[in-house]
């Protein structure tokens, strides 16, 4: 097995020289995309959560890859997966201690780098190493340690580089730590990704504040992405679970950068109870709802980052399809022109090629009428009744797509089925990104 990995390493090795050979290299990646928010947001201190990082070397150099968080005891933890049939060892594992008791505190360790999928029981080992030597250290329950880890599939993971660390991650834990915690998750992700919110319930302030990271692989069920939430909010597992669920399903299961499903996407949130609220028991309570607007907020903020990070994007795409024979059909139309590559391309030129997304509401599957279709860009009505609208114009259509936020409105004419997906233009910088990615 070893004898394998170190045959594929030295390949890889040959590649990467023969690259370096050419005479012409592809352009540099800018360093923040363009679509990237202006500032990185002001973290609110989470009662009960502390933070820190550490450079292990697990991949890259000279920068933080491996982030610990620890929460208080009595903290609940709620989480959603990778619906992937080949699921790394970390996610198998976090699946398995959703729901343990929250007696204990929790700590969830992440690295980046290496996504430890796919690397046999390798992979289970490893992940019995990492967490046993983090309970040791933090004197917790090992089934109250979750790990997350994100990278290159099909590498054994270096575990020892980790686990050298844990004793300086566990010194330096610091509950301002959440904005350093964004950037050592990082992978091919051009900016650090975070958001936070408040929710007044009764006469206390709930806090909400998250950090994700994710950039390609990215597509619903979950989409390469990670998540962590934290909140002061006082709620139960079950109340907390059911939340993160509902909104998982229309911001992080809403948006696509390549269809991809990674091995790997996780999101945890953690919940401590420092607010002092009284407890939150049922998700459909008023108390629940308050809280759910400011989570709600978090995970959509934090979504809409992951695409604005699409690998090589330049434009934001929200695709409204509405009107459809039902929601599920919606769905279909929504995702099939999220993730057509002909409609991501013609974006990314500025055409509006409103061909491509006919060509999308019909090969998606769902039920259609050719002529009671309309399409718009914006608020450009782009075609109706089967055709061109007569008050559109190619050039009002190829200015619109000269903007960095696009949106493709479909209604179908048959129903009340709704759906809206968030995607990205797909570039040459893309090809460039993953064809180098290994190197």
């Amino acid at each position: 097995m070893l004898e394998r990995f170190e045959r594929r390493a030295a390949w890889r090795q040959d590649a990467r020289l023969r690259r370096l050979s050419r005479a012409a290299r592809p352009a540099v990646a800018p360093a923040v995309s363009p679509l990237a928010p202006k500032a990185f947001p002001e973290l609110p201190v989470i009662g009960g959560a502390s933070f820190a990082t550490c450079a292990a070397g697990v991949k890259y150099q000279g920068r933080d890859d491996v982030m610990l968080a620890r929460v208080s005891p009595g903290s609940v933890i709620a989480g959603v997966f990778t619906t992937s049939s080949t699921r790394s060892a970390p996610v198998l594992d976090c699946e398995r201690k959703m729901g343990s008791p929250a007696t204990e505190g929790a700590a969830i360790l992440v690295n980046s780098g290496n996504a430890n999928a796919f690397t046999g029981s390798a992979g289970s080992e490893t992940v019995a190493v990492v967490t046993a030597a983090v309970s040791e250290t933090l004197k917790l329950p090992q089934d109250r340690i979750f790990t997350s880890s994100t990278g290159v599939i099909g590498e054994p993971l270096p575990h020892e580089k980790i686990t050298s660390c844990i004793g300086a991650l566990h010194a330096s834990l610091d509950p301002r730590g959440l904005p350093a915690a964004a950037r050592a998750i990082m992978t091919t992700d051009t900016y650090p990704k975070a958001a936070s919110a408040t929710a007044q319930i009764g006469e206390t302030e709930v806090k909400v504040a998250g950090i994700a990271k994710g950039s390609g692989m990215i597509a619903p069920h979950m989409a390469t992405m990670l998540v962590y939430i934290f909140s002061d909010v006082a709620i139960t597992q079950t109340a907390l679970q059911t939340l993160v669920s509902r909104i998982n399903a229309r911001s992080f299961n809403a948006i696509t950068v390549d269809g991809d499903t990674s091995t790997s996407d996780t999101l945890l949130c953690a919940a401590t109870g420092k607010a002092g609220n009284a407890q939150i028991t049922d998700p459909d309570s008023p108390e629940a709802a308050y809280f759910d607007t400011a989570l709600e907020s978090v995970m959509h903020d934090l979504a809409l980052q992951v695409v604005r990070d699409g690998e090589g994007a330049t434009k934001l795409i929200e695709v409204r399809v509405t009107q459809a024979a039902s929601d599920a059909d919606a769905w279909k139309v929504a995702q099939s022109i999220a993730n057509s590559p002909l409609v991501k391309t013609a974006i990314a030129g500025e055409d509006p090629n409103w061909g491509r997304i006919v060509m999308a509401v019909g090969k998606s599957g769902a039920a259609a009428d050719r002529d009671r279709l309309s399409i718009s860009f914006g608020d450009i009505l782009v075609a109706e009744n089967g055709w061109v609208a007569s008050s559109y114009s190619e050039e009002a259509g190829a200015t619109y797509m000269q903007q960095p936020e696009i949106t493709v409105a479909v209604e179908m004419g048959l129903g009340d089925g709704r759906a809206t997906m968030w995607t990205c233009d797909l570039t040459k910088r893309y090809i460039e990104i993953n064809a180098d990615y290994r190197s």
